[in-house]
């Protein structure tokens, strides 16, 4: 019988995964199709300022529950600490870490042509960072929702 943490554990990587699809297939092209470009770059910031605290909170939720289940294994058996989601997990901490919290002071300075990398160079890194948190939740999405291995 499923516990409603359970029923959460399920649930979060998909809805996640869902809004940073969203976020990079609808909501950031969007501004840039119709606004002026530094417009635009507002706009696409302000939505990556609210992404990154949420991305926080639910890889934090994701890295509870997931902990929660492998420490209540029925069987009494003691499960591995690092499992596949709880190291996914970990991977979206430190792309949004890194990718936001570190890189977007960086960004300010280069705009204003301080620093040691150009915008476009730490543009490029954040990107990059985004797009590997996008496929690591997209991953967690896969293993939240197949059925439980019921072989042992």
């Amino acid at each position: 019988m499923s516990t409603w943490h359970d029923t959460v554990r399920r649930l979060t990587p998909p809805v996640w995964a869902g809004v940073l699809l969203c976020i990079a297939f609808l909501a950031t092209p969007a501004p840039f199709a119709t606004l002026a470009s530094a417009d635009a770059g507002r706009v696409v910031g302000h939505m990556f300022a609210r992404e990154a605290p949420l991305s926080l909170l639910l890889a934090v939720v994701v890295l509870m529950l997931e902990r929660r289940r492998t420490l209540a294994q029925p069987n009494g058996d003691v499960a591995s600490p690092f499992t596949a989601p709880v190291m996914l997990s970990l991977l979206t901490l430190a792309c949004t870490v890194v990718g936001y919290y570190a890189l977007q002071p960086l960004m300010a300075q280069a705009r204003l042509g301080q620093g040691a990398l150009s915008f476009g160079q730490l543009h490029a890194i954040s990107l990059g960072l985004f797009g590997v948190k996008m496929l690591a939740v997209c991953w967690l999405a896969v293993l939240a929702v197949r059925p439980p291995d019921t072989s042992r």
